[in-house]
């Protein structure tokens, strides 16, 4: 164990990575629920989603521990599943199994960028100002499929949206939503997923009631039937690779390659800066290493049947705790694997004990908003129409290209061309390239 993990060298023991290990896990465990609830809405399956959600979050953090020795966990990503939802699936009418291509061929492109060092030219070519405002985009995005899904935020068509009503659902939700606020506050450990299983309890209390009396004539949840199945095989290895190499896929692998590489450089540099895992030169140790697990779970994840596996911020629960090796990352991908044989009692879970998450993660996706300097108006228009345009065109996509093109534009317009690395403009054209293509 000494001799994997170092542990004396970073003044830890086995306890208290293992209580780290715990803490990360609990901190993050709600994708277990989330991620096959978002995903199945595409027609897959739930159970088939939640195993591959699973085998992807425990084989990536493990892989993080035992090749880069980072305490950094991973799973499928909150806004990658989104994207790939609402935008790819339900947007662009492509396949679920052609998506999962287009995961796949992301997470071979991420390979070989982290092999070749590529990926870092990349980061350094968007502005930090483009990524602080994305990132606060899809969790505005976040949050308006949360209220959407329980009703509270409907279609209207005088003003294209509006408030749906006191419906019981959206009360239901309300309670969910201030009860997980409430345990966020007072940093529960684990407060999410207890917020989950906490407003599923009382949904379930309601409906029974409810349809007892009389009152209900549907019930909002059910039962489960049972508590324990054997994994399900719905979405593994069902990707069509062939139908994601067509010309109009380049769009969407082009913003998954996007999302998940700063999604991971971001978390990397937050949780390394935390932990004290930083190098001479201010880099995160072993960054290389966790670049390339970063990437193997995009891979993955695509192969397994979900969306891009990525480095999770949530990992610095475990680093509050004491964590600083690999073995941190190892136990969080361990108490991952029971949870594939439970997806009986894991998909009764109902939408307002799912949506209240997606709130709350919303605001947690806000916080790089603070870090924009809104002085700056070269730099502010071009980070709000990137932040804005995610959740009104419903596409993290257009938020991403408008963002790009919008910086390049002002600053040639305003004599700041200097300012602009030469990798942008690649990717610019790359962004004109996805616009034109669907015209064509």
């Amino acid at each position: 164990m000494e001799k994997l993990f170092k542990l004396k060298e970073h003044g830890t023991t086995v306890g208290r990575e293992i209580l780290a290990g715990l803490a990360t896990f609990l901190a993050m465990a709600y994708i277990i629920v989330v991620n096959p609830s978002i995903l199945s809405k595409t027609g897959m399956s739930f159970a088939g989603v939640l195993f591959a959600t699973v085998l992807v979050s425990s084989f990536s953090s493990i892989a993080m521990g035992l090749y880069a020795n980072l305490p950094f966990a991973l799973a499928p990503g909150m806004g990658i599943n989104a994207f790939f939802t609402f935008t790819m699936v339900l947007g662009m009418k492509v396949p679920w199994e052609t998506a999962l291509g287009a995961v796949f061929i992301s997470g071979v492109i991420f390979l070989i960028l982290s092999i070749f060092k590529v990926r870092i030219t990349i980061v350094k070519a968007v502005p930090s100002s483009i990524r602080y405002a994305i990132a606060a985009g899809i969790g505005l995005f976040l949050t308006l499929i949360g209220f959407e899904e329980v009703g509270f935020i409907v279609h209207n068509p005088a003003t294209i949206v509006g408030f749906g009503g006191l419906t019981l659902k959206v009360i239901l939700f309300l309670v969910g939503l201030f009860i997980t606020s409430i345990l966020v506050i007072k940093k529960v450990r684990g407060d999410l997923v207890i917020g989950i299983i906490t407003t599923s309890v009382i949904a379930l209390i309601v409906s029974l009631i409810g349809t007892s009396t009389g009152a209900l004539k549907e019930a909002i949840v059910t039962p489960p039937k049972a508590i324990f199945a054997l994994p399900s095989l719905d979405t593994f290895f069902k990707l069509d690779i062939i139908g994601a190499l067509k010309f109009g896929m380049i769009g969407p692998i082009f913003a998954l390659l996007f999302t998940d590489m700063f999604d991971s450089i971001s978390t990397f540099l937050g949780v390394a800066q935390v932990a004290g895992l930083i190098d001479k030169d201010g880099q995160p140790v072993n960054v290389g290493k966790a670049l390339l697990v970063d990437a193997a779970s995009t891979t993955i994840s695509g192969l397994f049947g979900t969306s891009s596996g990525t480095t999770y911020i949530e990992s610095a629960a475990g680093v509050e705790e004491g964590g600083r090796t690999g073995l941190t990352a190892v136990v969080t991908g361990l108490l991952f694997l029971p949870f594939m044989f439970l997806s009986p009692v894991l998909s009764f879970i109902p939408s307002v004990a799912t949506a209240p998450v997606l709130v709350i993660v919303g605001v947690f996706m806000m916080k790089p908003v603070t870090d924009l300097d809104w002085k700056k108006m070269d730099e502010a228009i071009p980070a709000f129409l990137a932040l804005i345009l995610v959740p009104l065109t419903y596409s993290i996509t257009q938020g991403i290209i408008w963002g790009f093109l919008s910086y390049t534009i002002i600053k040639v317009l305003t004599g700041k061309a200097r300012e602009i690395h030469w990798m942008l403009y690649i990717i610019d054209a790359f962004a004109i390239l996805s616009l034109i293509l669907p015209m064509l």
